[in-house]
């Protein structure tokens, strides 16, 4: 009886452990993302080509119209959301750029 009282406790401690090791990984991550590469000022004018073909390779035939759209934006406000669409919050005034008739300018 002792010995599978035994099993059970380094079972759960074994248990414990691997919680413990996954919310610290959890952490170091979030503690990462917010350090990252995205949001106001954190992109050079030489990030820009690599940022917006990131940006823009989904969009198949339209990009070279997507890349012209995009470089602007990025080399005025020094960031590209990430991902291939959306995230615009993540940058403000990527979000807020409008072409002359009032519609969204960057990508």
């Amino acid at each position: 009886m002792a010995t599978s009282s035994m099993v059970k406790f380094v079972g759960l401690l074994l248990l414990a452990l691997f919680a413990i090791s996954m919310i610290e990984s959890t952490q170091v991550l979030a503690r990462g993302n917010q350090r990252n590469n995205y949001g106001p000022g954190t992109v050079q004018p030489g990030q820009c080509n690599a940022r917006c073909s990131t940006r823009c390779s989904k969009t198949k035939h339209h990009f070279p119209f997507c890349m012209e759209s995009c470089m602007p934006c990025c080399k005025k406000c020094a960031c590209v959301p990430p991902g291939f669409s959306g995230n615009k919050p993540v940058c403000p005034c990527y979000n807020n750029m409008k072409t002359h008739r009032g519609s969204p300018k960057c990508p």
